[in-house]
C-alpha cells in the first residue's frame, strides 16, 4: 500500500501550475456522449477521477483515447450500445450519476448503479430524480440500479428544493434534447456548472443563465462534436495558497481564474496574508506573518466552499486564536478531525460547527486520509509538523490532485510517495 511521508517545517516558496478542474472534468466527460459525436475535452487533470470514467464510457461503446500526456482525452460516441453501468466500474466515484442525464438525454433510457466517491454524510440524489420525473421519465431503484425511461421528454419548470451542483447539471444534460423549454430554478452557481453549460452550447446547445439562480434549457435536434478545454480547478489552487500560508511561504498559484476565489482570498486576507492577485494568477506571500484566526461558514457559491473546508481548518489549527467553522453543505464532513488530533490539533466538534484553538505546532505521526479533501487537509498539517508525518490511505487523493507530491516537492516541501 502506497503512503505520502513527509518532513515538516519547510517554507513554501516558488510558483505551481494549476490543473484542471476535476468537478468540471469529472461532468463534461459524460456530457460528451449526449453529442453523438466525437468531443476533445482538453486541459483534464490526470487523476483516477478522470481514468476511471474514461473505462466506464468504453464499457457502454465509447472509444476513448488520452492524448498530451493524459491531459486531453478523444470521445467517440457514435456507437454506445449499452445503457447500463454496472456498479464495480462506478464504485469509486459519486459523478457516475451524470451518466444518467447523459444517457436518458439522448437515448430516453439509462440503468446506473447507485453512485460511491467519497463517503462524508447523507448525499441523496432526489432532486435529480425530482427533475428527470418533471421532465417526463419514469425512475426506479432496483438491485443497486437507477433505471431511467422516457417514451419523450418535454421541457418544464423545475424548482430545486435545495440547492444542488448535481442536480442542476444533470437536468442539464437530460433536457438539451427535450421538447420546448426547461427552466431550473435554485439553481447552482458554481464555476463548474457554467463549465459544462459552456460545452453544451459548444456541441449547439441553447443554455442560457448558468451562473444564476435560473438556468434555461431550449431544447434542440441535434448536438454536433467540439473541441473543449475546461476551466483550471479552483479547490487545487486553493489547496497551494493554504499551503502557502501554512508554512509562511511566498507561493504564486498559476493558470486559475482568481474571481473563483474570492471567498478564500477575503478571507486569508482577514488571517494576514498578503494576497496579490493577477489576470490568471494569485500570489500568497504568508512569510514573516503571524496568522490569525477567522470564523467560516461554508455555502454554495460564490460562499466559501465545503471543498475547502477541511484545509482551512488544518491552517486554524495553526493560527492564533479561536476560530470557528459552521459547516452548512454536507453533514459529516469533519470526520478528518480526529486524525488532524493525532497530530496535535485543538478541535471540538458539536453538530456541525467546529470550534479550533490554534496551537503553536503540530507534531507528526501516522494518520489516514478518509476522503479526498482531507487527504489535502492532512498533507498540509505534515507541511507545518515537527517531524515525520505518514499519510495511508492516499487513494483518496490520487481521486483529486495531480502529482500533488511533486508540486510540493518543487515548491521545497520534503515529501515523497513510497
Amino acid at each position: 500500500m502506497s503512503q505520502i511521508i513527509i518532513n515538516g517545517k519547510k517554507k513554501l516558496s516558488g510558483e505551481v501550475f494549476i490543473s484542471g478542474a476535476k468537478n468540471a472534468a469529472v461532468a463534461i466527460i459524460p456530457a460528451a456522449i449526449v453529442s453523438n459525436d466525437i468531443c476533445l475535452i482538453e486541459n483534464l487533470p490526470v487523476i483516477e477521477d478522470v481514468a476511471i470514467l474514461s473505462k466506464t464510457l468504453e464499457s457502454i461503446g465509447v472509444k476513448c483515447e488520452f492524448k498530451n500526456n493524459g491531459h486531453s482525452l478523444l470521445i467517440d460516441s457514435r456507437e454506445v450500445n449499452n445503457f447500463c453501468v454496472e456498479y464495480d466500474l462506478i464504485k469509486r466515484i459519486r459523478a457516475s450519476y451524470y451518466l444518467l442525464g447523459a444517457l436518458l438525454g439522448r437515448f430516453r433510457k439509462a440503468e446506473v448503479a447507485l453512485p460511491g466517491g467519497c463517503n462524508f454524510g447523507s448525499r441523496p440524489i432526489d432532486q435529480h430524480i425530482k427533475g428527470f420525473t418533471a421532465l417526463g421519465a419514469e425512475i426506479f431503484i432496483e438491485h443497486g440500479m437507477i433505471k431511467a425511461h422516457a417514451k419523450k421528454l418535454i421541457g418544464t419548470n423545475i424548482f430545486l428544493d435545495v440547492i444542488s451542483v448535481g442536480a442542476t447539471i444533470n437536468i442539464m444534460l437530460a433536457a438539451v434534447y427535450a421538447e420546448g423549454t426547461t427552466v431550473i430554478e435554485n439553481a447552482a452557481k458554481e464555476p463548474h456548472v457554467v463549465d459544462v453549460a459552456n460545452f453544451l452550447n459548444m456541441l449547439g446547445a441553447k443554455i442560457k443563465g448558468a451562473g444564476t439562480n435560473t438556468i434555461k434549457i431550449f431544447g434542440v435536434k441535434k448536438l454536433h462534436g467540439a473541441e473543449y478545454s475546461i476551466i483550471p480547478d479552483q479547490i487545487e489552487a486553493g489547496t497551494y495558497m493554504i499551503a502557502s500560508a501554512i508554512t509562511n511561504g511566498n507561493i504564486k498559484v498559476k493558470n486559475i481564474i482568481p474571481k473563483h476565489l474570492d471567498s478564500l482570498s477575503a478571507k486569508l486576507r482577514e488571517m494576514n496574508c498578503e494576497i496579490k492577485e493577477g489576470d490568471d494568477f494569485i500570489k500568497v506571500n504568508a512569510s514573516n506573518k503571524k496568522l490569525k484566526s477567522v470564523n467560516i461558514k461554508t455555502m454554495n457559491y460564490p460562499g466559501f466552499p465545503t471543498d475547502l473546508q477541511p484545509q482551512i481548518a488544518t491552517l486554524l489549527s495553526v493560527s492564533s486564536g479561536t476560530g470557528i467553522i459552521t459547516e452548512t453543505v454536507w453533514d459529516n464532513r469533519f470526520q478528518y478531525v480526529d486524525e488532524l488530533k493525532r497530530l496535535g490539533a485543538d478541535i471540538s466538534i458539536e453538530n456541525r460547527v467546529a470550534v479550533i484553538k490554534g496551537k503553536e505546532k503540530l507534531t507528526g505521526t501516522q494518520v489516514c486520509a478518509t476522503d479526498l479533501r482531507a487527504g489535502a487537509a492532512l498533507i498540509l498539517a505534515g507541511l507545518v509538523s515537527d517531524g515525520e508525518t505518514k499519510i495511508n490511505n492516499i487513494k483518496y487523493i490520487d481521486r483529486g490532485y495531480e502529482q500533488i507530491e511533486k508540486k510540493l516537492s518543487s515548491l521545497g516541501a520534503n515529501i515523497k510517495r513510497i
